[in-house]
């Protein structure tokens, strides 16, 4: 199992090519451009192996790995970024989950969670999640549930956050 961390960072700026030289090429998985900062310029979003970020992103990216573990990130909007991580190989217990991340007030913070979870030997077990974290919107298994709208930094989110989310 390998943990992942997004980076972003302004691909023009001073500060993201200071960082360039700290980002070791091999350990990048996947990368999205947008201007998420709503400044005129490119941003880069890059998603890294990270041996010691836990509860962020799971999966593996290995040649040799596992196939329905990999992570993946994507532009999502204009001012939002999709992270994906799943587990459609292993185990009786599959998932997938999607922590879109927003750039707001000059710090990026979660904007939505969407969480898919199935059981392959049992059909009636499973459930879905989806959170709007800006506006407070919750769906559980096709259901609204009444939640409170937050600003979550990308910094302080981890699974058990995720989890505590989907159990209202």
């Amino acid at each position: 199992m390998f943990k992942f961390v997004l980076i972003a960072g302004l691909v023009l700026s001073t500060e993201f090519t200071a960082r360039a030289e700290e980002i070791d090429p091999a350990r990048i998985v996947e990368a999205a451009t947008g201007d998420w900062d709503g400044d005129g310029r490119a941003d880069l979003a890059l998603l890294r192996l990270s041996l010691s970020a836990p509860n962020k992103i799971w999966g593996s990216t290995s040649a040799d790995g596992v196939f329905g573990q990999e992570p993946s990130l994507k532009a999502a909007g204009k001012s939002s970024i999709a992270i994906h991580s799943q587990n459609s190989a292993i185990g009786r217990d599959r998932w997938d989950q999607t922590l879109t991340v927003a750039y707001r007030n000059k710090q990026f913070v979660v904007a939505g969670y969407t969480y898919n979870q199935y059981d392959t030997l049992d059909p009636n077990a499973g459930g879905t999640c989806d959170y709007n974290a800006l506006t407070g919107k919750l769906q559980k298994n096709g259901k609204d549930i009444k939640a409170e709208p937050r600003v979550i930094p990308i910094t302080q989110w981890n699974d058990e956050t995720a989890q505590a989310v989907c159990r209202q």
